[in-house]
């Protein structure tokens, strides 16, 4: 049997060029593995009536880890037009697959490491540059997002339930709302726990301490979500005095996606809830030069999913046309993760080394180049 058994979940979309794309570099790496092919994504919601097929949650609990490419996510409403005829009386509801696996596998840590390189002909601020110089290279922000908890929990109701209603009442606020229908009424709720929040703080403050870094940020709203984001802030800044060499320091969503635009060089690690994590990391792949250089992990105690940041883009998917660099730094973290620290060290100075040559380069970065091309590009130094 072969050191890494990996489920390989191309997904939707660009998932697939992205991960034939990094398929090229690990073989030429000659990782000793065996990838294990899953149905997942849009495809099997309309065939199915089920985005995430029991087949392929067999082959998740006897893998090492899970390698993903992009899912594609809609509304409700559209996800039932799309569904097959014959499930539509089936009551099915559609959600996010990726989202299921990581409350599925409790992968309760979605880690976002977000960096600029010197090459990239996009600056910090967005501004194509004809000569990047290593000045350029300013942004270095790892993002910690909570991954199974808040606003994606997946606790939603529509129409309002009157049982539902009835129980929200114990606040007074809630009691105006009836005269508004509760058939009219659409709730998402946003649910957090000690736990939760405890788990993700101590790790972004872990992180910092064990990789030399001097702040920790925690990005929030509790002057409005006084509850939720309440518990989240006192939390950190209990567990924030027990690294007092760390910089710890609160701002507020809006607020931050100012002052990151502004000054990114100034943070280093971020943490937040999910939805909040969601959003900045994708201000920091903005930052960096696109969602194309932005990768993931979602990570839990025995199990973890990589992915990069970026979505399926269905309007491009077979044409080998976008940036598969946030996938390969992905397969770097599945390295790392892996026990592989050679491998994925070997696979960043790859990565980086093509980047800095820009002879091969994909739209986005002002080049003609395919999918495939940086693949190979990259593949022919690592397997030096």
């Amino acid at each position: 049997m072969t050191k890494h058994q990996i489920a390989w979940m191309p997904g939707d979309g660009i998932g697939n060029d992205v991960m034939e794309a990094t398929r090229i570099v690990l073989d030429a790496m000659k990782l000793d593995a065996t990838y294990i092919h899953c149905d997942i994504g849009w495809e099997f919601w309309c065939k199915e009536g089920n985005p995430l097929p029991d087949r392929t949650i067999e082959v998740l609990k006897r893998t090492h880890c899970g390698l993903f490419g992009a899912i594609t996510s809609k509304p409700q409403d559209d996800a039932l037009l799309e569904l097959d005829p014959a499930l539509r009386s089936k009551n099915l509801v559609y959600f996010s697959p990726i989202v299921q696996l990581r409350q599925m596998f409790n992968l309760h840590t979605n880690l976002r490491p977000c960096k600029t390189y010197k090459g990239n002909p996009l600056n910090y601020r967005g501004t194509r540059l004809a000569n990047p110089t290593a000045a350029d290279v300013m942004c270095d922000i790892v993002v910690f997002r909570e991954n199974t908890e808040g606003m994606y929990g997946g606790v939603e109701f529509n129409p309002l339930p009157e049982a539902v209603y009835d129980a929200l009442c114990l606040n007074p606020k809630m009691k105006p709302w009836k005269a508004k229908g509760l058939e009219n009424i659409a709730l998402s709720t946003r649910i957090v726990s000690k736990a939760g929040c405890t788990n993700i703080l101590r790790q972004a403050f872990e992180f910092a301490k064990k990789n030399g870094r001097k702040r920790v940020t925690l990005v929030e709203k509790p002057n409005v979500l006084r509850a939720t984001g309440g518990m989240m802030t006192r939390l950190f800044r209990e567990i924030a005095t027990e690294y007092p060499d760390i910089w710890a320091d609160e701002a507020n969503i809006d607020a931050i996606c100012m002052w990151m635009f502004k000054n990114p060089q100034e943070y280093s690690v971020i943490v937040a809830e999910n939805m909040f994590g969601d959003i900045v990391s994708d201000l920091c792949a903005g930052i960096i030069g696109g969602l194309g250089f932005a990768p993931s992990a979602n990570i839990g105690d025995t199990y973890a999913v990589f992915e990069p940041t970026h979505g399926s883009a269905p309007k491009y998917a077979g044409q080998y046309k976008v940036n598969p660099h946030a996938m390969l730094l992905t397969a770097r973290m599945m390295l790392e993760w892996l026990g592989e620290t050679e491998r994925a060290a070997a696979l960043e100075s790859a990565i980086v080394r093509v980047i800095e040559e820009g002879k091969v380069k994909t739209y986005d970065m002002g080049g003609k180049d395919t999918t495939l091309d940086v693949g190979r590009a990259v593949a022919k130094y690592v397997a030096k």
